[in-house]
């Protein structure tokens, strides 16, 4: 009998898009959702890039002095991480059993203005078991989203599965995805947003979003020899509505690049999708023992890396910008760093 746990795991990415900066009603959705995919056999859900919610697609279309309403429109719908709103996520991942993950924008709650695009991860029992803030803001992302940091930058066991995430162009930077596969990551998620507008000056360009989500998930899954579930979200009229405001150079910006989801194999292959654009649930059955073969051949952590050349050293932190000791006679000193080098945030 194998002492090695290699299960078969049922995947779901959900391609939906959110209620336009309405947190309530996402919420309402994302459970419908949920629910759904749970009674068509998935045990993994994952939902695209900060889908509660929503992405802020005026980043790239709009310039800054025209953002305000949106920007704290947003901002009042964001959440705090734990909240309310993730102890509901938590209740929903144990009622229907399923490993829950799901794109937030993240407010600072010592800050009015700070947001984090960050992705939780729920387990079956409905216990956060990973909170990731992503590392950089892509872009014209920086409008909107902070750093993040590489706290819970790690794949959570759950039963063999050592899931994995990062969040859109994440997957993009090579000592990130590393930092996770030297962990023992075995599935990966990555999540994407539901359009890219990139260049203006020809409404849209030849820029092909679904083929560079395919050629990141197809070099991760590659290189690691791991099944990647990429899970984005969907654009839908009223977003495009909204953010237009009728103009029509806009619109088509925003809709020159649809997204897509998928699922990838350990050999950099589909296996199930893509799924281009439009709303829906794509489901795939991943066998994690496939992935033995292949890194007998080429194993990047292990018998193909040379560890005593390459090194990689990651501080996991949780970085804040304030931290709190209790001096001598008991009164309150107020440094911005932990002489034990912690984060001061435990």
């Amino acid at each position: 009998m194998s002492t090695i746990e290699l299960p078969t795991v049922s995947v779901a990415a959900v391609q939906a898009a959110p209620v336009f900066l309405d947190l309530a009603a996402t919420l309402d959705k994302l459970e419908a959702l949920v629910a759904e995919a749970a009674g068509q056999g998935a045990e993994l859900v994952v939902f695209g890039e900060s889908f509660l919610p929503g992405f802020p697609i005026w980043n790239g279309v709009l310039a800054p002095v025209d953002q305000h309403d949106f920007h704290e429109r947003l901002v009042r719908e964001s959440i705090t991480v734990p909240g309310p709103e993730t102890e509901r996520l938590g209740r929903l991942a144990a009622r229907f059993g399923v490993t829950l993950s799901v794109g937030v924008n993240e407010r600072n709650e010592a800050s009015l203005g700070q947001l984090w695009n960050s992705n939780l991860v729920f387990d079956p029992t409905g216990r956060l078991v990973n909170h990731r803030r992503k590392l950089v803001a892509t872009w014209y992302e920086r409008l909107t989203w902070s750093h993040g940091d590489a706290h819970d930058l790690a794949p959570v066991p759950l039963g063999g599965w050592h899931l994995g995430a990062l969040i859109c162009g994440e997957n993009t930077n090579t000592l990130a995805r590393f930092t996770l596969l030297a962990q023992g990551e075995r599935l990966h998620i990555a999540t994407y947003p539901p359009s890219w507008p990139f260049d203006g000056r020809t409404e849209g360009g030849d820029y092909d979003l679904p083929e560079t989500i395919r050629l990141r998930a197809a070099a991760h899954s590659f290189e690691g020899k791991v099944f990647t579930v990429v899970a984005a979200t969907a654009l839908d009229d009223r977003a495009v509505a909204e953010v237009a405001a009728g103009d029509a150079r806009i619109e088509k910006m925003l809709r020159a690049h649809p997204t897509a989801s998928m699922v990838i194999g350990p050999d950099g292959r589909a296996v199930a999708g893509p799924l281009h654009g439009d709303e829906g649930i794509l489901h795939a059955r991943v066998n994690l023992a496939d992935e033995i073969t292949a890194k007998q051949a080429h194993d990047i952590v292990g018998t193909y890396n040379r560890a005593d050349i390459f090194q990689l050293t990651v501080d996991t932190r949780r970085h804040t910008p304030l931290a709190r000791h209790t001096g001598p006679s008991g009164s309150l000193r107020l440094t911005d760093a932990d002489p034990e080098g912690g984060s001061g945030d435990e």
